[in-house]
Formats: C-alpha cells, sequence, structure tokens
C-alpha cells in the first residue's frame, strides 16, 4: 500500500464517514496504521475513554433511540444492556489492556539455554463488526471495544433494522473519533453483505446462524479472518434436586428479557415427569405476576418488525396446527398475538415434535417449549443429536447429574441455576460452537482475537540449524537423529502406547 498516495487522495482530517465509499474508508484506516505504527498503551487507553464518553453522554438521546426502533421497550432495559454494560465492559479492558499488552516469554529453563522465545501481541489493522437489531449498540460496541484495546482501528456496521439507532450513534461517533480511528457504517455506504465483502484484517459478526454463514463466505473470498457469534437453540435441563419454584420463575423471567430476543434465551425446558404440571403453573403465574398487561405496557418488548413478528406467530400456528398444546399468559381483555404493538403473550407449550418448525428453529420470542422426562438419558440423547447451542442451562445441584450431563453433550457455555451469569466474568470466554459460531471475546479473549501472536525466536544454538539439515549429511546427524527418535519410542512405550516396530 502507498501510504502517502492513500493520504494524498482524501482529505487529511476530520472526514465525514458518510461522504466517503466503504473502501476509502478501509484504505484511510490501513494508511493511518501503518504510518502511526503499533499504539501505546495510553493512545488505546484514551480511545476507550472517548467511546465511554459516547456512551455516558448521550444515555438519554440513544435509549430514546432504542425505544423508537422497537416501538416498545423499556429505558431501563436499555439503560442495563446496552449502555451501562457496555460503559463497564470498556472500563474493564481500558484497566487491563496494559498487562494484556506485555510480551509473553515461552520455553523452560533448558529450552532457554539454546533459544529465546517470546509471543508479542501485535494489532491486525483494520477491524470490521458487524451487529445485531437485538442489543444493537452492546453488541457492537463490545467488540470495537476488544479490537481498540488490542491496538486496531475499526469500522461499524450497526443493523439496518434498528436504524434510527444506528443514525444517531453514527452522527456521535463523529463528534469523538476522526474517522482513522472509528468509522460507523450506514445505508449509504450499502447494507451487511456490502460491508462483508471489505478486505478488513479481521471480521467481527453477531447474529443469526444463516446470515452468519454468508458472511462467512463473503469474508473467505478474500481470506478474511473471522469471528461468528450465532444463536441457537438453549436448553434447559431441571434437576429433581432443583428448588422447582425458583427454577420455574428464573427460566419464566429468563424467556421475556428483551421480549425473548436474546441469544441466550433458554429455548426449551426438560422437566421431571411428575413436574411437569406444576413446573408449567409456575411459569404461566410469573409471567402473568410480572406483566398483568402486555399491549400498553411499555415495559414489555415488541417483535422489533412485523418481519419476525410474523416469523414467531408462524411458529406458534405451526405448532398448534400439529398437535402442540399451547398455554398462555394473555392478560384478561387483552387479545394477543397482536400485530399493531407487535406483542406475542408469553406461552408454553407442550407435546413439541420433531415435525414442528419451532422444534428446531430459533424462536427469538416469548415462546418456551417444555419437555417431560424419566431419565437424563433423554435430555442428553435430544441435545447431543441437535445443533450445538450458545448455552445449556441446568438447574439443580452440582452432582452426578450434573457432571454426565456436561461430559455427553456440546454447547459454547454452561449456565447453572441463572440466565446468562456466564456474561458477569469478564475472565470467561464469550462464543459459540458449530451452528452456534466460532471465537470468542469478553476480556482478554477479546483482545487476542484481535490480536496477532506474534512469534519471535533468537537463536542462541553454536551451529546453524538451516546447515545442519541440508547436505552433506554426516556420521554425528544420524546420531543426533537416531537418539531422538530412540527417546520418542522410549516416551510412547512408557505411556502404555506398546511396542513400536522398529524402522530401518
Amino acid at each position: 500500500m502507498n501510504v502517502d498516495h492513500v493520504a494524498a487522495a482524501i482529505p487529511s482530517r476530520n472526514r465525514d464517514a458518510q461522504s466517503m465509499t466503504l473502501d476509502e474508508i478501509r484504505y484511510l484506516q490501513a494508511a493511518a496504521f501503518v504510518r502511526d505504527g503499533i499504539p501505546t498503551a495510553a493512545v488505546r487507553r484514551d480511545r476507550l475513554t472517548r467511546l465511554q464518553a459516547l456512551i455516558v453522554d448521550n444515555v438519554e438521546e440513544l435509549a430514546s433511540a432504542l425505544q423508537a426502533d422497537f416501538g416498545s421497550r423499556s429505558h431501563d432495559l436499555s439503560l442495563a444492556t446496552d449502555l451501562v454494560t457496555s460503559a463497564m465492559s470498556l472500563g474493564h479492558d481500558r484497566k487491563h489492556l496494559s498487562r494484556w499488552m506485555r510480551t509473553r516469554r515461552t520455553g523452560n529453563p533448558l529450552t532457554r539455554l539454546a533459544l529465546h522465545g517470546e509471543v508479542r501481541p501485535v494489532p491486525k489493522g483494520v477491524v470490521g463488526v458487524l451487529g445485531p437489531w437485538n442489543f444493537p449498540l452492546n453488541l457492537v460496541i463490545l467488540p470495537a471495544g476488544a479490537a481498540f484495546a488490542a491496538g486496531n482501528r475499526v469500522m461499524i456496521r450497526p443493523s439496518e433494522v434498528t436504524a434510527r439507532t444506528t443514525a444517531v450513534f453514527a452522527r456521535l461517533a463523529a463528534q469523538y473519533f476522526d474517522v482513522e480511528e472509528l468509522a460507523v457504517i450506514t445505508d449509504v455506504h450499502g447494507d451487511g453483505a456490502d460491508f462483508a465483502r471489505v478486505r478488513f484484517d479481521h471480521l467481527f459478526f453477531t447474529g443469526s446462524p444463516r446470515v452468519g454463514a454468508l458472511v462467512a463466505e463473503a469474508a473467505g473470498r478474500n481470506l478474511v479472518p473471522t469471528t461468528l457469534e450465532l444463536g441457537g437453540k438453549n436448553p434447559v435441563v431441571v434437576d429433581p434436586s432443583a428448588n422447582l419454584e425458583r427454577a420455574a420463575r428464573r427460566i419464566a423471567a429468563s424467556r421475556l428479557v428483551n421480549g425473548g430476543q436474546v441469544c441466550l434465551c433458554p429455548d426449551y425446558v426438560f422437566v421431571p415427569r411428575a413436574d411437569v404440571e406444576r413446573f408449567t403453573d409456575l411459569v404461566l403465574d410469573e409471567w402473568r405476576t410480572r406483566y398483568p398487561q402486555i399491549v400498553a405496557n411499555a415495559d414489555f418488548t415488541s417483535i422489533v418488525n412485523d418481519r419476525n413478528f410474523d416469523r414467531v406467530v408462524g411458529l406458534l400456528d405451526d405448532a398448534v396446527t400439529k398437535g402442540a398444546i399451547s398455554r398462555s399468559a394473555t392478560p384478561v381483555g387483552e387479545t394477543l398475538p397482536d400485530r399493531a404493538s407487535r406483542k406475542i403473550a408469553p406461552t408454553v407449550l407442550a407435546g413439541v415434535t420433531e415435525d414442528m418448525d419451532i422444534d428446531h428453529e430459533e424462536v427469538f420470542g416469548p415462546l418456551l417449549a417444555v419437555h417431560p422426562y424419566d431419565d437424563l438419558a433423554a435430555p442428553i440423547e435430544h441435545i447431543a443429536a441437535a445443533e450445538r447451542p450458545l448455552t445449556l442451562y441446568w438447574y439443580g445441584q452440582r452432582n452426578a447429574n450434573f457432571e454426565h450431563l456436561v461430559a455427553n453433550t456440546v454447547s459454547g457455555s454452561v449456565n447453572v441455576n441463572d440466565f446468562a451469569v456466564n456474561l458477569l466474568n469478564e475472565d470467561l470466554p464469550f462464543g459459540g460452537i458449530g451452528q452456534s459460531g466460532s471465537g470468542y471475546y469478553h476480556g482478554i479473549h477479546g483482545f487476542n482475537t484481535f490480536s496477532h501472536l506474534r512469534a519471535i525466536a533468537i537463536s542462541k544454538l553454536p551451529a546453524s540449524l538451516g546447515g545442519l539439515l541440508n547436505a552433506p549429511y554426516t556420521r554425528i546427524d544420524r546420531s543426533v537423529t537416531a537418539s531422538q527418535l530412540k527417546l520418542v519410542r522410549h516416551l510412547v512405550r512408557r505411556a502404555g502406547r506398546g511396542q513400536i516396530p522398529e524402522v530401518g
């Protein structure tokens, strides 16, 4: 890249991202990255501080935009999830980034006599962040913060669905950052597919598995490394050791966070057969207690748009048509689903079978399937046969059943006795596996994702390794190789793998 050529082609400072193309922004950031070199800890902390300030200085305007995009969404929910949590996470990154940046020594005292090895975390360059609509600020700010901590420049493409929030965020970002550091991309630059085709140094995507596959395909054409934070059907297993009332009420509350539009929401629950009826009654009671009104209740989050409303209602109708039994927490005097408000009554579904769409499609709405079980083998078989979920919930004691379940299933994480508590620990990696995603972030895991871990090896050997690996091969060379092979054979035998056939 000719840095001077790129810099000359675009005016120097205070450029407006909205008047530039995607490629112009990307080239400008890449040129600035090369020009300025690896940023110091002070520069990185300053960027994180300004991103925090963008949030806390404009809390009310951002929360209002979120409410307008959803139509009905609690102001308190937006503060807690999209705004305050994001600001706190940025503070965590700022506090620890100096330690994360340190060079990491490798090897043991013996190998260090002959070879010095170290790993230096270095920034990748320009990071693209492609966000979802359910938490349209939190889920772009957190990865952007991790990318800043790692020393990168960032381009953010928030969801097209939450257009008001995106417009406010883009306008504010230009007040706190030069486009060389951070650019918020909007509809004027094209759609998410256009963004995914940009030649980033790393692309981070949060969204559905279907779209994630398209993003990975587009990025793959440019060999852009990707992190995919996707969804999935998160199972819950209620053990006989659980406090049934506490479990039912917590699961009920978990299902309704953001109207059920959370990638970590529970989708279906396995309950001991003898407890199913009481469990269902408790879930419905919790919903009715929390939301005695729904249609006119500003704290009950609407489904984000008509398309998703129709999709969730379609899942419900398909299940009932095919024989599922539904019980809803519809308030007295209300008629739900209500298309005008895009609200759906919280509903328990029993008798869900494999031929129903809801059995394999992520709900992202206030529907909860409940399955009875007699033996833990049934939930394990069901979970293991399905696509790997983002998280697995367990309610009960940490007993032999718990260990058996964890040992025989695979999920991005395991949460015990409450909703999404893995998010409270910044030292835990957050990420899925298979259909629920690939790669990690949060805390140092996000820092590592957006860093290239550069290996540096310094020889202290008296002889040249290159020379030793070239002809002529001497008797000493062959003796060294034979001794190494003899040692490996000995170690393998000690490990109990049996005799290794002699070679030569």
